[in-house]
Formats: C-alpha cells, sequence, structure tokens
C-alpha cells in the first residue's frame, strides 16, 4: 500500500485533493483500505480521505453506480462505523464484506483499462436509454477474461440490439430472426454508410471494412461463443479473443449511433 500522499495531494486551499496521474484502480484500493482500516483498526483512517475519495467515485460516470451502495448513505467514517460495528460483528467478517462489496467497481475499472475507450462506449450507449443494452455491454466487459464464450456471444448480442434499436427508430421492418449482416445492410443504407452510396475510394474501402466486422462478429460468435453446441473437436477462445470481440463490438455501435444522431440533426433522416 502506497504512503498515503502518493494518493491525495492538496490543493490550492489546503485540502485533500485527488491527484489527477494516479490511477482509478488504486484510488478505489485505498478507499477499500479506508474503510477496512476503519472497521478493524488494521491502520489509519483518514476521514478527509474518505470523503475525497467518496466525492470523487460518486462522481465519475460508469462508476457511481457500482461503489457499494452504503458508501452513498455514510458521508463520513463515523457515520460509516454506525453503519458496520451493528451489521457485522467481527474483524474478519468486516474485512471479507467490504472486499466482496468493492469487487463490482475494482472489477469494472480493471476490466475498463484493458478496453480502450469502454468509457467514452458506455457513455454513448446511455443515448438508447435501455437498460437491456446497458446491461449487455457491461456483462460482456465482466466475462472477458472467466468467460470469454459468454463474453464473444454478448459482444454480438450488442451489436444486434443497437442494430435493432436504430431500425425501430428509422421504422425499418426486419423479420425476428434476420441475419445480422442483413440487418446491418438495412440499417447501413439508410444512414448513408454503405460502400456503394459513395464514389471515393478510401471511403468504399473503410465502409467496406465495416461491413467485414459485422459479418465477422457474426461468425466469430457462431464459431467462438457459446451460442451453439461443438463438434468432437473443440475451440475455445481466449480472454485475447473476447477483449477483439468487445472492442470491434462497442466502437461500431459508438460509430452507428454517433452517424444516427448526426443524421437526426442535419436532417438526414
Amino acid at each position: 500500500m502506497k504512503p498515503v500522499n502518493d494518493f491525495l495531494g492538496e490543493n490550492e486551499n489546503n485540502q485533500p485533493d485527488l491527484a489527477d496521474y494516479q490511477p482509478d484502480l488504486e484510488k478505489a484500493a485505498y478507499l477499500q483500505q479506508i474503510l477496512i482500516n476503519a472497521c478493524t483498526n488494521d491502520g489509519p483512517a483518514d476521514d478527509e480521505h474518505y470523503v475525497a475519495l467518496r466525492k470523487y467515485f460518486l462522481s465519475k460516470e460508469g462508476m457511481k453506480d457500482k461503489i457499494p451502495s452504503w458508501i452513498r448513505t455514510n458521508r463520513n467514517l463515523a457515520q460509516f462505523w454506525q453503519f458496520i460495528k451493528f451489521k457485522i460483528g467481527t474483524y474478519a467478517e468486516r474485512r471479507k464484506f467490504i472486499w466482496d462489496e468493492f469487487s463490482l467497481l475494482l472489477d469494472y475499472i480493471e476490466i475498463g483499462d484493458s478496453i480502450p475507450h469502454a468509457a467514452a462506449i458506455d457513455e454513448k450507449l446511455k443515448i438508447l436509454n435501455s437498460g437491456y443494452i446497458q446491461s449487455t455491454w457491461t456483462r460482456a466487459l465482466e466475462r472477458k477474461n472467466d468467460d470469454p464464450e459468454g463474453a464473444i456471444t454478448l459482444s454480438r448480442t450488442l451489436l444486434e440490439s443497437v442494430l435493432k434499436h436504430i431500425a425501430d427508430e428509422l421504422k425499418l421492418e426486419y423479420s425476428k430472426g434476420i441475419d445480422l449482416h442483413d440487418l446491418y445492410k438495412n440499417v447501413a443504407e439508410k444512414l448513408n454508410l454503405s460502400p456503394n452510396q459513395h464514389c471515393e475510394k478510401i471511403f468504399k474501402q473503410i465502409l467496406g471494412g465495416c461491413s467485414g466486422i459485422i459479418s465477422g462478429l457474426g461468425c466469430l460468435r457462431n464459431d467462438l461463443g457459446n451460442a451453439h453446441g461443438q463438434g468432437k473437436v473443440q475451440y475455445r477462445p481466449s480472454s485475447r479473443h473476447a477483449e477483439l470481440a468487445i472492442n470491434l463490438s462497442g466502437s461500431m455501435c459508438s460509430f452507428l449511433l454517433e452517424t444516427y444522431e448526426w443524421n437526426k440533426i442535419f436532417g438526414k433522416l
């Protein structure tokens, strides 16, 4: 555990201030340790640092809903002590409780750090105001290391869900079992993303590549995901395959949503 001053500095008013260069993972680990120290006498527990870290994570999109719910209601360590001393009796049980309660936040930060622009994609998906789509994205991130097959399947599900959401907004009809690539072609044409709608060679290549990504994700899910049974020869994906699928799906969803929003703003739809 690093010294306190490595986590927090002081601002111009001599108040605790979070150092911008400190990774979120270490901030979260320090917050967890403060709480453990406060209820087990394991070490120092600075109330000002707790207040500053609590405020920091409550203000962070993507993280504020992943911190333990009781941190929201315990504004300082005195309130936390009143909460924990009656809830859990022994030191060992208190440590385990806090470790378990912080697992969601720590896992999210660790996974998010390995997926470029994960936070930006998370914010873009919130435009849809769909709990199902948001949950699909979060579960794909969470399963990358422990369940790569599931993460690959969820990545494909995410892309299909976003495409159907846009298709519904555009009032495009599609069958329930429509092929993912056919669904993309219908949406892409409406959004002027079809390669044959452009004359410039570079745009045709880029948009053709986008179409190839959609096809690839569908095949990756069929071959390496958990949507279908396997024969005698089985192929098991690793976390790097899952990370590829998540990155491709998230980037395509973000691009499609930005394009849809742009077309709406400029009256192209």
